[in-house]
C-alpha cells in the first residue's frame, strides 16, 4: 500500500528544509500539523521530516541503510500519524463505503482490514488506503497522501445516503520487523500474537485506548498501533520503546529500500489520479462482476475491455549503487525513443542491485526486455524483471 512518503525533501524539526533548500530559508508555517509522537521522535533521533497529508513525518534517523537493516533484522517503531483516518458511520455506512472503492466489500467482516483502491469517475486512483471495519456501520479509511476526507464528503452530498464523515482523534504507529510480534506480546500480552494478517483488535494499555492491526508498509511482519487519545502519544511511544529494547527495537522511518523490494506503491510517486488499477497490475482489486455500485465502474469496465497502453514493471538498473532514492521521474528509453518513466528507484544492499518501479509502454513490458534509463549520472542500461524483487509470496509479512 502507498501510504508514507519516500522523498528526500526533508525538513528540520523547526520546519526548515534541509539540503539544497536550506540556504534559501524556505520554511513551513504553523499550518503543518505535528503528530502526537513528534516530540518523542525528535528525542529519539529524528533529524529530518517531510510533509504528508499536511503533517510532518520523520524521514531521517541517520543512515537509511542502517534503518533498513534494523527493520529486516529486528524491529523499528515509526511515527505514521500522517495516516489520517476518515471515519464513516451511520445507517448507510457500509453502502457508502462500497461506493468509494472498486473492491467488493460484501464479505468484509467486522475486525477485518482490506487494502482497497479509491477511484474517480475516470477510473483513476484517488488513494490506495487500508480500510478497517470496526463495526457493522463504522469504517476507518487509513489514508495515503491525498485529501480523501474531502472527496468522501463531496460524494456524500450527492449520495442521498445517511452517513457521517469525519476525522477522529486517531494516530497510528508502525511496529515492523521480524521481532515485532515479540514486542507486541511483551506490550499487550501473548494473545495479541494470535492476531491474523489484515485483522484488527481494540485493546487498552493501562487506560490508553488503542486499535491494533496486523498491517504495515514494510512487507515484513508487523503491526499498526492506532492511538485513540492524542494527549497520550508521548507516553505510548516511550512505553513501546522501553518494552522493545530487549528485542532490538529501534526508532526509525518507513524504509524506501524495503518497500521498493516489496513493490509497494507510494501514492503520488508511483500512482495518481491519472493512473488506473490495470496499469498497476492491481486487477485483483477491481470487482466489476460482483454487483457492487462504485464510482468509476463504467470507466474501469471500458479500460478492462479495451486494454491499457502502459503498465508498471520492475527494473534492474546497471549502474554504480544509487546514493539515494530518486526525487524526479527518470525517462526510460528503448532504441532512442522514450517509452515511459522510472517512478521509484533505490539501491538494495541485500540484493546488491539498483532496483526500480517504472511505468512503460506495454510493448516494453516483457521480462528480460532491455531498456535505458536516463539517470542524473547519465544513461544506464536496465532490464525488466518480475515483481516483487524480494519475497514474492509475502511469507515474511504473513508469518
Amino acid at each position: 500500500m502507498g501510504r508514507e512518503g519516500d522523498g528526500d525533501d526533508s525538513v528540520t524539526p523547526d520546519g526548515v528544509p534541509r539540503g539544497s533548500l536550506e540556504p534559501h530559508g524556505v520554511g513551513f508555517g504553523t499550518q503543518i500539523r505535528r503528530s502526537p509522537f513528534f516530540d518523542a521522535t525528535v528525542r529519539w533521533g529524528a533529524t529530518g521530516f517531510s510533509v504528508y497529508n499536511h503533517m510532518y513525518i520523520p524521514r531521517d534517523f541517520g543512515d537509511p541503510v542502517q534503518n533498513f537493516r534494523n527493520l529486516v533484522e529486528a524491529a523499528i517503531l515509526c511515527d505514521v500519524g500522517v495516516e489520517r483516518q476518515v471515519e464513516i458511520t451511520g445507517p448507510d455506512a457500509a453502502r457508502f463505503t462500497q461506493l468509494l472503492t472498486c473492491r467488493d466489500l460484501s464479505r468484509m467482516e467486522v475486525g477485518q482490514c482490506k487494502y482497497v483502491l479509491i477511484t474517480n469517475a475516470q477510473g483513476g486512483l484517488i488513494n490506495d488506503p487500508v480500510l478497517l471495519r470496526l463495526a457493522e456501520q463504522r469504517f476507518w479509511i487509513s489514508t495515503a497522501d491525498s485529501d480523501v476526507g474531502l472527496w468522501a464528503k463531496g460524494v456524500a452530498v450527492h449520495s442521498e445516503l445517511d452517513v457521517s464523515i469525519g476525522e477522529p482523534d486517531v494516530s497510528p504507529l508502525q511496529l515492523q520487523g521480524p521481532r515485532s510480534r515479540d514486542v507486541a506480546e511483551a506490550l499487550l500480552g501473548p494473545e495479541i500474537g494470535d492476531l491474523g494478517y489484515f485483522r484488527l483488535r481494540e485493546v487498552e494499555l493501562d487506560g490508553i485506548p488503542l486499535v491494533v492491526s496486523r498491517t504495515g508498509w514494510s512487507s515484513e511482519l508487523g503491526y499498526e498501533i492506532y492511538l485513540r487519545d492524542g494527549d497520550r502519544g508521548d507516553e505510548l511511544w516511550e512505553r513501546i520503546m522501553a518494552v522493545g529494547q530487549p528485542f532490538g527495537l529501534r526508532p526509525g522511518h518507513t524504509s524506501t529500500i524495503r518497500r521498493i523490494e516489496g513493490a509497494m506503491l507510494s501514492y503520488r510517486a508511483d500512482a495518481d489520479e491519472g493512473t488506473d488499477p490495470y496499469e498497476l497490475g492491481l486487477d485483483r482489486l477491481v470487482d466489476l462482476d460482483a454487483g457492487a455500485d462504485f464510482i468509476g465502474a463504467a470507466a474501469l469496465r471500458r479500460i478492462r475491455d479495451e486494454g491499457v497502453t502502459r503498465r508498471q514493471v520492475g527494473l534492474v538498473i546497471d549502474a554504480e549503487p544509487l546514493a539515494g532514492p530518486n526525487t524526479t521521474r527518470w525517462p526510460v528509453r528503448r532504441d532512442g525513443s522514450t517509452v515511459g518513466a522510472v517512478t521509484s528507484a533505490v539501491h538494495s544492499p541485500r540484493l546488491d542491485r539498483n532496483i526500480a518501479l517504472a511505468i512503460v509502454s506495454v510493448d516494453a513490458t516483457a521480462i528480460g526486455t532491455r531498456l535505458e534509463v536516463a539517470t542524473p549520472s547519465g544513461p544506464a542500461a536496465a532490464t525488466v524483471v518480475e515483481l516483487p524483487f524480494f519475497d514474492p509470496g509475502k511469507s515474511l509479512a504473513t508469518a
